[in-house]
């Protein structure tokens, strides 16, 4: 009886190995036919960020192998951070799960925030449509018609929290250009403050280009927002806004500046947690690049706002990355004290 017992466990055993060999076996196509991939973006519904996922989505399940379901799920909280934070130590490391992230929260555990608990550079990054060109808007009753008004006027600027991307690129400019600047935190989402500025509780809002055209495609034309400055890649499209990079004329904050905006040649970047089997990475990753070079997928990018498209592949995103992390502790220092206010 033991013997037969015995032989029971060891024939168990085996099938659950030969199950395991089995599953581990399985080529993407296998792996995704009849699957329903999560794409979780670290914003709410309704912006620029929200609006890439959709469109990515609808055209990245054409592309991936077995052709699987593609699912945008928005995961905004502690100023995007919520949203890599669980895929890094939840979500499955199956492939099932990508993150599309604001494109600062990569260096947000580089500046000190210890909400952010994942490492930047451990993330399986599968690349990104574009660039992104940052702009300062100000709405068309603040009395603001150029950036030195905002050296000489303070203004109100509404972000969603004192963590978020907006916060830190008010802070940027505060630091670098003198703008004087008071900021508004507690709105739950970008879209929020931009109808804050809609109903006169707050005068300005730091965004990008893309996604203003994105979330707002009317409001330059309609003359209620003044662009008054832009930086990061500039953007053919607003020649006549001013580029601070040459603006700035002090060596320090020029370079502050320029490190700072190495977040915008991220674009709106997409990644995988670390541990994702390498070969359903890999299909990712070509399934994303021939979305990005889709001409189904261009069509829609005009429709949600994007001037022009800028693929960036994983290997790009991650040397970004990884030379802001290995920027000189002086230029460190002073990321940092943008990224937390401490010592503005």
């Amino acid at each position: 009886m033991r013997h037969s017992k015995f032989g029971r466990a060891i024939f168990v055993a085996g099938f659950h190995v030969i199950g395991m060999c089995q599953l581990a076996a399985q080529t993407p196509e296998e792996f995704y036919k009849g699957k329903t991939v999560s794409l979780i973006v670290s914003s709410a519904p309704g912006g620029g960020y929200d609006a890439t996922a959709r469109i990515t989505a609808r055209t990245l399940q054409k592309h991936l192998p077995g052709q699987p379901n593609v699912v945008v799920q928005n995961m905004p909280g502690a100023g995007g951070i919520r949203a890599p934070n669980y895929v890094y130590a939840i979500a499955p490391k199956d492939g099932s799960v990508l993150t599309l992230m604001q494109n600062t929260i990569p260096f947000e555990p580089l500046f000190g925030n210890k909400a952010a608990t994942f490492d930047a550079t451990k993330l399986l990054w599968l690349g990104s449509p574009n660039v992104e060109t940052g702009i300062f808007m100000v709405w068309n009753q603040a009395g603001i018609k150029t950036f030195e008004d905002l050296q000489k006027k303070e203004i109100t600027v509404g972000v969603p929290a004192a963590a978020s991307q907006p916060a830190y690129l008010a802070r940027l400019l505060i630091k670098t250009m003198d703008f004087k600047l008071r900021i508004v935190a507690g709105y739950p989402s970008a879209n929020d403050s931009l109808l804050a500025m809609e109903k006169g509780e707050v005068d300005s809002f730091p965004n990008f280009y893309n996604s203003m055209m994105a979330s707002r495609p009317t409001w330059l034309k309609e003359r209620k927002t003044v662009l008054v400055a832009q930086w990061g890649p500039r953007e053919p499209l607003i020649n006549d806004v001013p580029y601070l990079p040459d603006i700035v004329k002090d060596p320090d904050k020029k370079a502050l500046l320029m490190s700072a905006s190495a977040s915008f040649y991220l674009g709106r970047p997409f990644m995988m947690a670390p541990g994702v089997p390498k070969d359903r990475y890999e299909a990712m990753h070509k399934a994303m690049m021939e979305t990005f070079h889709d001409p189904a997928f261009a069509e829609d990018a005009k429709k949600i706002g994007f001037a022009e498209l800028a693929p960036q592949t994983g290997a790009q995103i991650e040397k970004v990355v990884r030379d802001v992390y290995a920027a000189s502790p002086a230029v460190l220092q002073q990321l940092k004290m943008i990224a937390t206010g401490e010592g503005m």
